[in-house]
């Protein structure tokens, strides 16, 4: 999925739009135990109640493409009878109507999802008449020939809420507020079926997760199958280190300079497509060597790859690996950071015998605050 598909379907869930039937609900206590179960028809909640759940799932379809928001691809055993994609679909085709297949469903996010306090599990079931889209992008809601029947799940954690001093109208005094458990923001979830180019995607899933750097794999295997992707943060890590191996001694300020403007030039110039740039093996080596990577180093490049990466050829975000905010220079005393797009204005010398940074600047300097003469004023 892409951002324009999830868009399209985070905005469904509005009073207006909502075609959510069923709602079913399970609050999990800090020792696994289902102290609350629950199935509803989602029309029958108060106005207020289900804005509230609304907001709740417009969050869970939140972030960034490859930080918060994953695509997974069901390995194709995991299709077959007693598979993670065929216990989802089933699910998916009962609409919620069978208390014991929600249950079992239950029964595994419980059994595999790590979480020390109390959370709130919460599943929908809905279905999308999908309007026809004219060439020039204006929807036409009269026009339809396809449905999307999915169902989307949210964590939520259940926390208490902070100890203090309120006012209590009926009493006229400050006292100790009461304090009670509270439903915060979703903090893991997934959309089943995926729906990509407008349609439904049996074969796909989206998988939600608040924190970048907690995908929990071991949640993702046990419920989707197949091996979990990289998160963010370790495709970072991956890339670093890969770039940090293969260069060796000829890690030059130059070279580091031409890797991170070539990788953000590749990122401006697929911005406007409707999916994220994903680098291959062959695309990371392509940039090391256009930025100056000596063929000597490059040979190293697969064997450094395996053993940072592993067999397998996980393409990397473009996102998730480039510093798109931040140029930042660090020696053991002095920081410098510089504006992304003005690389150029740092170069090397050696001055005096000793190499040195030199920073190209106009008539503006600042000190502490304060404004101060350059040799082009004095």
């Amino acid at each position: 999925m892409n951002k324009a598909e999830t868009l399209e379907i985070k905005k469904q869930f509005t009073p207006d739009r909502c075609t959510i039937d069923h709602i079913c609900g399970c609050y999990v206590d800090h020792e696994k135990n289902k102290r609350l179960t629950f199935r509803k028809a989602f029309g029958s909640l108060p106005d207020e109640e289900m804005h509230k759940y609304l907001d709740i799932f417009q969050h869970t379809l939140a972030g960034t493409f490859g930080k918060n928001l994953i695509s997974l691809e069901f390995p194709t055993d995991q299709e077959q009878p007693g598979g993670t994609q065929d216990f989802l679909l089933t699910l998916r085709n009962s609409k919620l109507e069978d208390d014991e297949l929600v249950d079992e469903f239950y029964d595994r996010i419980i059994a595999n999802y790590i979480n020390g306090e109390n959370y709130y599990i919460i599943l929908v079931h809905a279905v999308y008449d999908i309007p026809g889209i004219t060439s020039d992008g204006i929807e036409m809601e009269d026009s339809s020939d396809n449905i999307y029947d999915y169902v989307l799940c949210s964590i939520c954690p259940v926390k208490l809420s902070k100890a203090g001093l309120g006012y209590n109208e009926k009493n006229n005094d400050i006292e100790c507020r009461f304090r009670d458990w509270v439903v915060e923001g979703p903090v893991k979830g997934f959309l089943f079926p995926a729906f990509i180019d407008r349609n439904t995607d049996i074969h796909n899933m989206l998988y939600f997760t608040k924190k970048p750097d907690d995908l929990q794999p071991e949640f993702i295997e046990a419920m989707f199958g197949g091996r979990a992707p990289f998160s963010a943060p370790e495709q970072k890590d991956i890339f670093d280190a890969l770039v940090q191996n293969t260069i060796g001694e000829e890690a030059d300020y130059d070279i580091m300079k031409n890797i991170h403007d070539n990788l953000n030039e590749m990122i401006e110039n697929h911005e406007n497509d409707p999916e994220p740039l994903e680098l291959s093996k062959n695309d990371v080596k392509a940039l090391l060597s256009s930025s100056g990577v000596s063929d000597e180093r490059l040979d190293y490049f697969e064997e450094n790859y395996k053993s940072c990466a592993g067999d397998e050829d996980y393409p990397l975000l473009a996102s998730n690996i480039a510093h798109t905010k931040k140029f930042d220079i660090e020696t053991p005393d002095v920081v410098i950071k510089v504006n992304p797009d003005r690389t150029d204005l740092v170069e090397t010398r050696i001055v005096d015998g000793r190499q040195c940074l030199v920073i190209a600047v106009d008539d503006h300097i600042e000190v502490n605050g304060i404004n101060v003469r350059t040799f082009m004023n004095k």
